[in-house]
């Protein structure tokens, strides 16, 4: 059994009522037994903190708690800089998809969280590096996506693609999407992608409003290398920018014949849940399947 003693607290930035949210949350987690520090970017200067300690380093807490919605999860994710400290989500966003525990069920579980209950749940990263020429401009990771598109103008753009070095497209759209499993709940699935359950071994190249009809969503395995070319001549006298965003947070413009190289990477990064597997009831539950439309 896993018990976690020493916490920490990271908050949403713009959230509304964060000072009364984050209370509420502390005062679960001092009752329940727990060594409260907080997100000094995030939680510093609230009233609601001035008594307790900051928390420099993951080193320093045993579990995470992370107050908001999915994007709040994602940023936790890029500044963890140890990836072996548990993430608990609690959900103040729209959707939620990665988050375990709405904030009305907070009283009820994180006791039970705490006392190791809970399970984990590891999910795959994506390694993200690009060239041009012999110059790296960007080398990030990502949980949901990488997206390579235009970030200007709608106009289409050429991304040349190999798999493991065997060409496999040129896509001519608005952009691609490569997704992890964990990401195929997001802008990928807005996009046309497939829904892949987060245990599988994959990553999903979506192109983003095709010219081309047989230009499809492909599922590959998580081990291949994809390398993506960019085509596009990009002119002076045209607002043409072509954009690689690593989960929606992290960007570079890129240029023509930029070459984007994607892998697994060897890093997880580990959720504490209720249950092994909760992700067909968050489908339900967040997608609304089963309920009447009228």
């Amino acid at each position: 059994m896993v018990t976690y003693k020493r916490v920490g607290v990271t908050v949403k930035s713009g959230l509304e009522d964060k000072c009364e949210t984050v209370d509420t949350i502390v005062s679960i987690l001092q009752d329940a037994g727990a060594q409260v520090l907080m997100d000094p970017k995030r939680i510093g200067g609230l009233d609601c903190a001035t008594d307790l300690s900051d928390y420099s380093n993951e080193s320093e807490i045993d579990l995470l708690v992370v107050i908001g919605g999915d994007g709040t999860i994602l940023r936790a994710v890029r500044e963890l800089s140890d990836c072996r400290i548990p993430i608990l989500s609690i959900n103040r966003g729209r959707v939620g998809f990665l988050s375990e525990c709405e904030f009305d069920d907070a009283q009820e579980w994180i006791p039970k969280f705490l006392n190791g209950e809970g399970v984990l749940d590891e999910r795959k990263l994506i390694n993200v590096i690009a060239m041009r020429g012999d110059i790296e401009i960007i080398s990030g990771f990502a949980l949901n996506e990488a997206v390579i598109a235009q970030g200007t103008i709608a106009r289409l753009v050429d991304l040349k693609t190999s798999v493991n070095g065997e060409p496999l497209t040129t896509f001519h759209a608005d952009g691609l999407i490569i997704a992890t499993p964990t990401g195929s709940t997001a802008y990928s699935l807005s996009s046309g992608g497939p829904i892949v359950h987060p245990s599988l071994d994959a990553m999903i190249l979506t192109p983003i409003s095709p010219h081309s009809f047989s230009q499809k969503p492909v599922v590959i395995r998580s081990d291949a290398k994809v390398e993506i070319q960019v085509k596009t001549k990009l002119k002076k006298y045209q607002d043409t920018k072509v954009v690689l965003t690593l989960d929606g947070q992290v960007y570079v413009a890129l240029e023509g014949d930029d070459i984007i190289s994607i892998t697994q990477d060897k890093r997880c990064v580990k959720f504490l849940r209720r249950e092994k597997d909760t992700f067909f009831g968050t489908l339900r539950d967040k997608l609304k399947w089963g309920e009447r439309v009228d």
